[in-house]
């Protein structure tokens, strides 16, 4: 039965809440945590180290700590536009990446620092499939692609295989969305080759035995098309890490998983806001939050609101209230934060119950809430080692390692 890991892919070290909920989760056993030098612009790591503070060697070496490299974002952008890293996709404005062996370097030793650690003990190559990616934007050959990804793939086995040799990691391996996709879609990252290309760089380093380890890759009971590469890494002898257990796709439509309860708290909340913008000066905002209200049901998933809350509503909030003064603004944005707060309770209700409609027939035999059920499906597959779930909250933490414990 697969074991659970803590992901930290929205996690941060300026709330306290997910440094208690990673506290919880090393307390209650968690084997596995897993980050990013990219999650939260390195905050994840952070995050980690604050909460291992509270635990004594014996106690942290229990835990495994896996991250990874290759997303050129945030404060790395910066440091690009300053002095450009080596071999750099531009896949967009937001979003550059490398797997060069010199960026490989200078994101360990940044990840080792956030985690003040002296050594990871698995460092993976992120999606490494950007390359590709790119070169099918451009029209390029994707057989002549695969073969220079395969290149850049192999220098980057060499160098993290020097760094196992050095002590800086104990294995690595490859995180890729690519390896889910049917072998058939242009996009598909083939993997059945790499563990040649690690042969081949471990006896180029002068290693025993090559220190591939482990594939991560997004599977989930809508999505089940990765469990072909899962069992391939099985038979092999590689490790399976599964992400997005609870986020998932179909017929082009994102999903969550899970099941919310109604706010109790949101109508209060709603009311008490309109009445404080029930004048000239804030009509608009009082005509944005009944519009608010009449559509909270229409979100396609809880992803689809965040975009739209921090692209279109906050701003037109901001331009609102630019004309009151500081106490007003001030009171205005407790109101309107608590407001949102349970507005997006609201949100995930409605979510949920849409999406228990509308996957009626995969949840059919279901009989509790869709996140157990959707975990479940994964803990009983023999070829996943370790399912990634975003645990923000202590409660998280007690939920998901309880259904361990159910269907053991």
């Amino acid at each position: 039965m697969s074991n659970f890991a803590f992901g930290t892919y929205r996690i941060t070290d300026q709330n306290p809440l997910h440094i208690q909920a990673l506290r919880d989760a090393i307390e209650s056993g968690i084997a596995m945590i897993d980050t990013s030098s990219n999650y939260m612009d390195g905050s994840a790591e952070i995050a980690i180290a604050l909460a291992f503070k509270e635990f004594d060697d014996e106690a942290k070496d229990k835990v495994e700590i896996v991250s990874k490299y290759g997303y050129i974002q945030g404060t790395n952008m910066l440091s690009h536009k300053e002095e450009p890293f080596d071999g750099v996709v531009e896949f967009s404005e937001v979003c550059f990446h490398s797997i060069a062996p010199s960026f490989m370097r200078d994101q360990l030793q940044k990840s080792m620092s956030r985690l003040e650690v002296n050594k990871i003990d698995t460092y993976l190559i992120h999606n490494p499939e950007y390359y590709l990616l790119d070169a099918l934007n451009k029209n390029a050959d994707r057989d002549d692609t695969l073969d220079a990804m395969y290149s850049r793939i192999f220098e980057a086995f060499v160098s993290l295989e020097e760094e196992v040799k050095n002590g800086r990691i104990g294995s690595y391996g490859i995180s890729s969305n690519s390896f889910a996709k049917d072998s058939k879609d242009p996009e598909f990252l083939p993997y059945e080759d790499l563990i040649t290309l690690a042969d081949r760089a471990s006896e180029k380093v002068g290693n025993d035995l090559h220190s591939f380890s482990t594939i991560q890759l997004p599977i989930n009971i809508l999505e089940q098309e990765g469990l072909k590469c899962a069992s391939w890494a099985k038979e092999n002898g590689i490790r399976v890490l599964v992400n997005r257990p609870l986020n998932a796709q179909k017929d082009g439509k994102m999903y969550r998983l899970a099941e919310y309860d109604e706010s109790s708290e949101y109508y209060h909340h709603f009311n008490e806001l309109l009445d404080i913008c029930d004048n000239d000066t804030l009509k608009s905002l009082y005509n944005l939050f009944e519009e608010l209200d009449a559509n909270k049901h229409k979100f396609g998933w809880i992803g689809d609101f965040d975009s739209f809350l921090y692209g279109q509503i906050l701003p037109h909030i901001r331009k609102s209230l630019e004309n009151l003064d500081e106490d007003s603004l001030n009171t205005m944005l407790q109101y309107i934060d608590i407001f949102f707060v349970e507005y997006r309770k609201m949100v995930e209700y409605e979510c949920s119950r849409n999406t228990r409609r509308e996957l009626e027939e995969v949840f059919k035999e279901c009989k509790e809430s869709m996140q157990e059920c959707a975990l479940n499906f994964l803990m009983q597959r023999d070829s996943v080692d370790f399912i990634l779930v975003g645990m923000r909250k202590a409660s998280y933490v007690h939920e998901t390692l309880a259904l361990k414990s159910k269907y053991s």
